[in-house]
């Protein structure tokens, strides 16, 4: 077994890590608890991206910028033309292209999931829709792209979109809603806001979604509560489906999703309005009858993507979570027991940029993106004192 594990991450560098010398020159140096820890510069002047995926057989990776492109970055760090085939989005306030992530059969049907902001409300309002699309054998484009998920009614001006997708052990797809700024609405069972619903990957509802068949409610929805939902993972040991959002002024949280339940904004909250008034609806940090956070921030970093670090490459990271931070500008490192976090520290403070997303490479390197005009997607390794 571990000459199989050996032998499986030498492959995985082997087709995904970039010539360490074509970047060399750029990457810097942070301290962390657990040793010096080099972030080195793959690809730049990348607009405002927002998510990263890792195409298979050295062919690099996929970058959503938020403006509305989808890009391949080489394994050198040259970025393509935006790819054909790609939806408009509603790229004003928070909204635009947002997630990808490949189907889990990537290889044998080449799909390519999207999350993004749509307009059409009424008024000229938006709503995240998420879709999927063939991607090219050449990487050129989208072919025969097709919107799986509508969030309905729109109601976002600019604001709280979303919106992160997972797919599960059993090949559900899940996808966390914003409640587009409109705090009662998370509450609402017959609206797609402040929600994470769970869908087959065509976008068919399963029969078993705990509130299938009651009348004026979604089918769709698999949790409600959530504000602003920006970070989601399935914990890798436990199968558990971890999530994170946005509070208002203060009350980030963490939550393991779980069917059914309300996780309580606007009822419950840690936070309160930016003008310094308390939240109209808020009843109290807890609120009987909703699932209280596993790990809160009373003073908001402003949390984005998450992953699990499950690799070999750099032990002292196993069973550790990441999450990226806009607001404090920081990768954020929780160790965790169960569903329990422990410890907590902060990172590449020094890189002064607002961390929008982060990923576990199948070579064990974290690869992180920063959210910026001349965004960079880095590679992140630990060297052990």
């Amino acid at each position: 077994m571990l000459i199989r594990k050996t032998l499986l991450a030498a492959l995985c560098a082997s087709t995904l890590l970039p010539s360490i010398a074509a970047h060399a020159a750029g990457a810097q140096q942070f301290p962390s608890e657990q040793g010096s820890i080099t972030a080195t510069p793959i690809a730049q002047g990348l607009d405002h991206p927002w998510a990263v995926a890792f195409l298979p057989d050295r062919q690099g990776f996929l970058v959503t910028e938020r403006p509305g492109h989808l890009r391949v970055v080489s394994t050198d760090g040259k970025l393509s033309a935006p790819l054909s085939g790609v939806p408009q989005v509603w790229a004003k306030g928070q909204g635009g292209l947002l997630d990808v992530v490949l189907s889990p059969d990537f290889k044998q049907d080449r799909m390519v999931y999207l999350s993004y902001a749509e307009g059409g409300g009424k008024g000229g309002t938006a709503g995240t829709a998420v879709g999927r699309g063939r991607l090219a054998a050449d990487l050129s484009g989208l072919t025969d792209f097709q919107v799986i998920l509508r969030q309905e009614p729109k109601l976002s001006t600019g604001n709280h979109f979303g919106s992160r997708l997972a797919f599960d052990r059993d090949g559900y797809l899940f996808v966390t809603l914003g409640e587009n700024n409109d705090r009662p609405t998370a509450q609402d069972l017959d609206k797609l806001q402040g929600k994470v619903v769970r869908i087959y990957p065509d976008g068919r509802v399963p029969d078993d979604n705990p509130f299938v068949g009651q009348e004026g409610v979604r089918p769709e929805i698999w949790s409600y509560g959530q504000r602003n939902p920006q970070g989601l993972a399935l914990n890798p040991w436990s199968g558990t489906l971890w999530e994170n959002e946005h509070g208002p002024r203060g009350g980030d949280e963490i939550n393991v999703i779980e069917r059914g339940k309300n996780y309580g904004w606007p009822l419950a909250t840690h936070g309160i309005n930016y003008s310094l008034t308390p939240i109209p609806e808020a009843k109290g940090k807890t609120v009987e009858g909703t699932v209280a956070p596993r790990h809160v921030w009373e003073k908001s970093p402003g949390i984005s993507g998450m992953a699990f670090y499950d690799a070999d490459r750099f032990k002292p990271w196993q069973h550790n979570v990441f999450i990226g931070a806009l607001a404090s500008q920081e990768l954020i490192r929780l160790q965790f027991e169960g569903d329990k976090v422990v410890h907590e520290e902060r990172l590449l403070g020094g890189l002064k940029a607002r961390i929008r997303d982060v990923r576990q490479g199948p070579d064990g390197y974290l690869y992180v993106l920063t959210d910026e005009e001349e965004g960079v997607l880095y590679r992140v390794g630990l060297n052990p004192d």
